[in-house]
């Protein structure tokens, strides 16, 4: 079943959907059915509304419920300048060292943190990271959808690449070589006083958009063909904690640090985590 599953997806015009998607998400639409959408939901799916800042009748479309702030202390950073935290919700799906530059996606498949960045241009990127850590963490629809800094410093830059969208629950991660490399992905680069950090952002199929909030960057925009990339002359300061992008729909976020950061031995594939939430 998972394999004609993986067939038909082939198939289809992926990122022409998703955009399609997003789109639709974004329409207003009469309260009564806006409110009976989103709880239809929120239901479904098990979110917990409760911690949304606004209550569900107060979102206009599907899009700004998913994409919804919380409730001020709904998720509380843990203190310390030097302790990396998780920079989003989700669950967990590899952790481990760089090796070689290498990174594992599943059971018996690799890729490199060059091709992840952006291919043969971004080695010396990837070059910065030798020794260091990563940790994949997967956003179900369910979860908070805003993307936030693991550590403070500055946001140096960021490399854009274009590509497919492919979905990156299991059965993406499981059938698909290279998923991270070949779904559209958005890399924020940061200077931390633990050194390196970069927090990718990758798109899977029905993601309407990943939106930067510290520059003007979109994702799957029909007019982006080739790969983007920025470095500030002046780097922008961001705190621990402070969002950094948007998810539009689910997806997955590598963290990425760099040598001398060594995750928690409780940070384990399969555990769920909070933003916020300690990864040493």
């Amino acid at each position: 079943m998972a394999e004609l599953a993986y067939r038909f997806l082939k198939l289809l015009p992926r990122n022409t959907l998703s955009r399609a998607v997003g789109a639709a998400c974004r329409i207003p639409a009469p309260r009564p059915v806006m409110r009976a959408v989103i709880r239809t939901f929120a239901r479904k799916y098990g979110v917990d509304a409760a911690e949304a800042e606004r209550a569900i009748e107060e979102y206009p479309t599907f899009t700004e419920f998913f994409t919804r702030r919380l409730k001020p202390g709904a998720r509380p950073i843990a203190p310390g300048e030097l302790v990396p935290v998780s920079p989003v919700d989700g669950t967990v799906g590899e952790v481990g060292d760089i090796v070689e530059g290498r990174l594992l996606q599943a059971k018996g498949k690799h890729y490199t943190l060059a091709e992840l960045f952006g291919g043969p241009e971004a080695a010396e990127d990837a070059r910065r990271f030798a020794g260091g850590t990563f940790v994949t963490i997967y956003l179900a629809p369910y979860n908070y959808h805003r993307i936030h800094a693991p550590l403070g410093g500055f946001i140096t830059g960021y490399i854009n690449v274009p590509g497919t969208l492919w979905p990156v629950n299991g059965l993406g991660v499981r059938n698909v070589d290279r998923l991270f490399c070949v779904n559209e992905r958005l890399t924020t680069s940061l200077g931390t006083p633990r050194g390196p950090c970069a927090v990718v952002a990758v798109g899977a199929m029905n993601v309407g958009r990943i939106r930067a909030v510290y520059d003007d960057v979109v994702t799957n925009a029909r007019r982006m063909r080739a790969l983007t990339r920025k470095q500030y002359d002046k780097p922008i300061p961001v705190e621990k904690g402070a969002e950094l992008a948007i998810f539009e729909m689910g997806s997955t976020v590598v963290v990425v640090l760099g040598p001398g950061v060594k995750i928690a031995p409780e940070v384990l594939p399969g555990r769920a985590l909070k933003l916020g939430e300690r990864l040493e």
